[in-house]
């Protein structure tokens, strides 16, 4: 630490890095040709490097080349830092990572609750569908699909959705309302490609007591929100999720095919570092998203 110079010097050197001449450098500080010579010998006194190549024109040593960027990024930081602390205005962000669909279908609608309840938190949401490694990522706590097993992280159990056929009002006119679960075989059936965790058509049918040998496959999609779209389009019946046609079932542009219960094999989790979640904030949140997740579960019961 006795090696760092002042900021201003910090400064003069990280300018001068961009320049071919101490004096075009002096003319973005505001200062003279002099000065920046000056302040940067002592900088170069102090850490014992050479930083620059003296000519007509500047140069960096390999030292400077070295330490440029570093120099560059500290101030790029702070004045990152020093934007968003002031953009707070006095509110603690939270850095949120869930999965994309989860955030657009069930996240995003509730926020302004949150917002009405906890003014002072700001929520920054991102979205990944990886697995989440804290360590390696801005993100301060995330909400995961999976079956709870996060070793070494806090995790809290959220709520768990009901799978079950959706259909657009428009396909139905076409094809008629099915009576029971095997009529939906003669059905286009859109098909959500993917990991185990996504719902399949044949784990519902075999719940509900139907046999098959075959599926009338429309499409396969790679994405959740896909395959909600193209049911919605009317091209085929999609098996959803509950979280994930809240408003489609709300407006009537989806109609939930049978009242039967099929609970999804994976849960919502929330997940932070462990000790993260007893911070004020945190706590805040963790409530809100509780309440929040308990209300949904009563529903999708």
């Amino acid at each position: 630490m006795r090696h760092l110079p002042p900021t201003a010097t910090l400064r003069t050197f990280e300018v001068a890095t961009r320049h071919a001449t101490f004096t075009a450098a002096a003319e973005e500080l505001f200062i003279t040709q002099s000065a920046v010579s000056h302040q940067l010998k002592n900088l170069e006194a102090l850490w014992g490097l050479q930083l620059f190549q003296r000519g007509k024109s500047l140069s960096l040593t390999p030292a400077g080349a070295a330490l440029a960027p570093l120099v560059r990024e500290f101030f790029s930081k702070l004045d990152t830092t020093l934007s968003d602390l002031r953009e707070q205005n006095g509110r603690v962000r939270l850095r949120v990572n869930t999965t994309y669909s989860f955030a657009l279908k069930w996240l995003l609608p509730r926020l302004p609750d949150l917002a009405c309840l906890h003014p002072e938190i700001l929520v920054s949401l991102d979205s990944s569908d990886k697995i989440i490694n804290f360590a390696g990522t801005e993100s301060d706590v995330a909400i995961r699909f999976g079956h709870g097993n996060y070793p070494a992280l806090f995790t809290e159990f959220l709520f768990r959705e009901q799978i079950f056929p959706v259909a657009s009002p428009s396909l139905l006119q076409r094809f008629g309302m099915p009576a029971e679960p095997a009529e939906l075989l003669r059905y286009p059936l859109l098909t959500r490609d993917g990991a185990d965790l996504v719902p399949k058509w044949d784990v519902w049918f075999e719940q509900t007591g139907v046999n098959i040998n075959v599926l009338h496959e429309s499409v396969r999609f790679a994405d959740t929100n896909m395959t909600i779209e193209a049911a919605l389009l009317g091209q085929g019946i999609a098996l959803a999720r509950s979280g994930h046609v809240e408003k489609e079932l709300a407006e009537g542009t989806l109609t939930r095919l049978f009242d039967i219960r099929c609970p999804s094999p994976a849960a919502y989790y929330f997940v932070c570092p462990q000790g993260i979640e007893t911070q004020p904030h945190v706590l805040k949140f963790r409530q809100w998203l509780l309440d929040a997740s308990q209300q949904a579960q009563q529903r999708y019961r």
